[in-house]
């Protein structure tokens, strides 16, 4: 597919003395065609295993995001764990240290787009991608569950985190929300596609413009995934359960000393929904419709007996042993 002039080639190196993959942009014609749009052979992808990426930009970051590096990699179910550094100022130095000191490898695009996060790499080798924040730290059995839950379902989007969409009918404009009923996003908190997504993310002629509100607004690369992902499939997200929680260290209502201080794109709140809700009304304008699927429920990693039942005076689920 043909690519806008205001994207580039990437000529990928890999230093033999140290696991750091730089990125250089090299400037093409008009129009191009980008060999990472070249759909690979699915049989060369492996279905067993995922590649994580995290996404990286803050380095009073990178001993949290070391962390939650080492965690991904000693899953069974991730093959390979990339570091997407998107911060252009960060010295060489500072990233060579980081490369001798991470589980991962270490991507550095040309530009702090967030756009990026769904470029289809060529070092991607697994039909499974997830998409995952510098501040989010799933446990293996999450992790393990999510992914089974996404081979039940490899067309849709599998995440812990879910948000809405809604229409204001008194500024006759989408809203962002969270509901209880119902989800209709994904957040790239934690966030499990197809490989194949990120290449019609990134390939497609009709998303162009989409694609360039969201490095104008600097936010919503997630909703945009959002409904390239409903469009293709007709289908909503799917939330699934985080067995034992999901260490959330961005999260304001942390009171611990461990939250992550500084602030973030989501951490002022009234603004970052605003922003959000002008982002599906942009997008939908430019699309000329609303791919956004409602989801309801949750898929749980566990099932048990929801009969209520009284045991030592106390109304239990019947299958609850009491000692």
């Amino acid at each position: 597919m043909k690519l806008a002039s205001s994207l580039f080639y990437f000529t990928v190196i890999i230093s033999l003395t140290m696991p750091i993959i730089l990125v250089i942009p090299v400037r093409v014609g008009p129009y191009s065609t980008d060999p990472a749009c070249n759909k690979p052979d699915p049989r060369n992808l492996r279905s067993d295993q995922m590649t994580v990426i995290i996404n990286g930009y803050s380095e009073n970051r990178i001993p949290l995001i070391q962390s939650i590096a080492a965690a991904y990699s000693v899953s069974p179910s991730i093959a390979t764990v990339i570091l997407l550094w998107c911060n252009s100022s960060t010295p060489p130095q500072t990233l060579s240290f980081l490369a001798q000191n991470l589980s991962a490898a270490i991507l550095r695009p040309p530009s702090s787009s967030l756009n990026h996060r769904f470029y289809p790499w060529d070092i991607i080798k697994t039909r499974a991608v997830l998409i995952s924040d510098d501040d989010i730290e799933p446990n293996q059995n999450s992790i393990s569950f999510a992914f089974t839950a996404w081979k039940s379902n490899p067309d849709r989007i599998i995440g812990f985190f879910a948000r809405s969409h809604a229409y204001d009918l008194q500024s006759k404009s989408w809203i962002y929300t969270m509901e209880k009923e119902k989800y209709s996003i994904i957040l790239t908190k934690f966030m499990i596609i197809d490989r194949t997504h990120l290449q019609t993310y990134t390939c497609d002629d009709k998303y162009i413009k989409t694609r360039h509100i969201v490095d104008e607004m600097n936010n919503c690369e997630d909703i945009l995934m959002n409904f390239v992902v409903a469009e293709n499939a007709n289908k909503g997200p799917l939330l699934v359960e985080a067995k034992g929680g999901v260490r959330d260290y961005g999260d304001a209502r942390n009171d611990d000393g461990l939250r992550v201080s500084e602030v973030g794109l989501s951490s002022r709140i009234g603004e970052h929904r605003k922003r959000r809700g002008e982002c599906i009304t942009e997008f939908h304008r430019l699309l000329g419709r609303m791919p956004l699927r409602y989801s309801y429920g949750m898929v749980v990693n566990s099932v048990g007996e929801q009969g209520l039942c009284v045991k030592g005076k106390k109304r239990v689920p019947c299958d609850q042993q009491i000692f």
